[in-house]
């Protein structure tokens, strides 16, 4: 049997810099995306040509840049990581053997082979975030489970942990008698209806 071996991680995207290669549809599926949970990701998108609706979403986000032109290996100097979405299959292989040899992390849309990540499904409620994978074998699978857990989990999840964090902040004790109230009280929630 198969086993999912990625590791998941909740990157600061305000705080690192991201290149998108393709400005065409794919591209814009990826910029929403990453948008759409963090919209203040730090991106630059370079493209010959981009679609209006993916210049109209940049237009909304002062910390995303266009950059009209063909792709160059010094776009990748001051990056961490990168997608490329053309519809050219050796430019996306040309940005994928460029990034690997500056150590950058890099996505090749629908090429699961030139991927060092996959961009999983994402539910938000306030400040909790469940991301979705399947091991890039079926977005539509990870789509309905992000459509479950969206309806499963209750909109006042967010309430119960600022009240947490409140209420871990005036424990007393070590690390370990924190930790241990801490798993006291929220043992209630595995058994929860």
């Amino acid at each position: 049997m198969d086993k999912n071996e990625l590791y998941p991680i909740f990157l600061k995207l305000h705080n690192i810099n991201v290149l998108i290669v393709g400005g065409g549809n794919v591209g814009l599926e990826k910029l929403s995306f990453m948008l759409k949970s963090s919209p203040n990701a730090n991106v630059e998108v370079v493209a010959t040509k981009f679609l209006p609706e993916l210049e109209a979403l940049v237009e909304k986000h002062p910390s995303v840049k266009l950059t009209e032109a063909k792709f160059k290996k010094k776009m990748l100097k001051k990056r961490h990581m990168v997608i490329a979405c053309t519809d050219d299959l050796k430019i996306n292989k040309k940005v994928y053997d460029l990034a690997r040899k500056r150590y950058l992390i890099c996505n090749i849309a629908d090429t699961p082979d030139l991927c060092d990540y996959y961009l999983g499904g994402i539910v938000t409620k306030g400040n909790v975030k469940i991301a979705i994978s399947t091991n890039g074998k079926s977005p539509t699978t990870a789509k309905r489970l992000r459509e479950f857990f969206e309806e499963v989990i209750p909109e006042d999840v967010n309430k119960m942990v600022e009240n947490l964090n409140e209420y871990r902040k005036t424990l007393k004790g070590n690390f370990e008698e924190k930790v241990q109230r801490m798993n006291e009280i929220t043992e209630a929630l595995k058994n929860k209806e």
